[in-house]
């Protein structure tokens, strides 16, 4: 895993691309980076640009097929490819930014953590050709080789965009949601359930839209029969470290469970399902002993009103309030370039203790243009 040549004199000037489990598109940032400034614990300067770059919906088809397991390899193969097209025209946006490097998630199709296995799917040298610069990619599998989770990775940079001088709970309502929590201490995370994985997918099944815009169809009646039944789920029986996706929370649980749901009124399915993000987060939050006085939150189910409100219900001790430091969008990928950046830097980017590996370690592999 060779490493670029950095200076460490100056800012680094990092691009960062996310695509989330919510597979709606690439969030591109640029982010200026001290690269002295991991060891003090604040390497983050500040953001220059964001951009959303949006999936066509035949491509957003076939990540969710990829999700569920029915794409062929072959197919597969060509959708590393178009999404490595994707990653590389979202960066281009924002070329005139001269990044020194970029760091590349890509599109996650598979999370296995049980059987030590995930799956990204984006072309890392189409972005290094487009930008001709060097891109770190591929960071989850050091961390399951090492016997983790390989997920989340980004509880780190919480703490470098926070700080540590008070405790805070930061809650992300992507596709699934994952919490981050610092007491004073030490740090915490866990993916804690889904977030707006099948509010999206019901909002396609039966509102022919990619999405509830604030939660404007959520408005009626919970069905606790099948919250009950929901919350069942051998997930929420398992103990941190642990991590999911759309494998468990994704097309296939909604195929399965829309006989249920359609025999219920639209606005009840879409508040039943809001219900369902909010129960889980409230119970895997009431692992922890003591909570925070206060927590942030970010993500597309921020602006879920139903979702909130079912939240607030909930957690009545722990009030969250929406994270306006950054765009809508833009705080993972953020994320994700400062985890770039520790590579370059040669800093670890995992935390053993929240993802179950046997040591920190430095996270990724490197493509370079010719």
């Amino acid at each position: 895993m060779p490493f670029p040549t950095l200076p460490l004199d100056r800012p680094w000037r990092v691009l960062g691309l996310m695509s989330g489990t919510s597979a709606d598109g690439v969030d591109a940032v640029v982010i200026d980076v001290d690269p002295r400034g991991f060891h003090g614990g604040r390497p983050f300067l500040g953001w220059r640009a964001h951009r959303h770059h949006p999936y066509p919906e035949s491509l957003h088809h076939r990540v969710v097929e990829a999700a569920s397991d029915r794409l062929r390899p072959s197919e597969l193969c060509i959708l590393q490819r178009e999404l490595g097209e994707l990653n590389a025209e979202a960066a281009a946006a924002l070329a005139d930014e001269a990044p020194d490097f970029a760091c590349l998630h890509g599109q996650t199709v598979q999370h296995q953590p049980g059987q030590g296995s995930t799956l990204q799917l984006a072309d890392p040298y189409l972005l290094a050709l487009r930008l001709d610069c060097p891109v770190v990619w591929d960071l989850r599998r050091m961390d399951m080789a090492l016997g983790g989770q390989g997920a989340p990775l980004v509880p780190l940079t919480e703490v470098w965009l926070r700080g540590q001088a008070a405790p805070w709970a930061a809650l992300n309502l992507g596709g699934i949601a994952n919490v981050t929590l610092w007491d004073g201490e030490r740090v915490q995370a866990w993916d804690v359930g889904p977030g707006m994985s099948l509010l999206d997918l019901a909002a396609r099944r039966w509102l022919g839209i990619p999405f509830d815009p604030g939660g404007a169809y959520a408005l009626g009646t919970v069905e606790a029969s099948l919250l009950d039944r929901w919350m069942a789920h051998p997930y929420f029986g398992q103990v941190p470290p642990k991590s999911t996706g759309r494998e468990a929370f994704g097309a296939a649980w909604l195929e399965q469970e829309a006989p249920f749901l359609e025999a219920l009124p639209l606005a009840d399915r879409l508040a039943t399902l809001a219900a369902f993000s909010a129960e889980a987060i409230a119970r895997e939050l009431g692992r922890l002993g003591h909570l925070p006085a206060t927590g942030l939150v970010s993500g597309g189910g921020a602006h879920h009103a139903r979702l909130r409100e079912e939240l607030a219900s909930r957690l009545p001790a722990l009030p969250f309030h929406e994270d306006e430091a950054f765009p809508t969008g833009a705080r993972e990928a953020i994320s994700w370039a400062l985890l770039g950046a520790a590579s370059g830097a040669g800093v670890a980017g995992n935390v053993p203790e929240v993802t179950g590996a046997a040591r920190a370690a430095v996270l990724g592999s490197w493509a370079f243009p010719p």
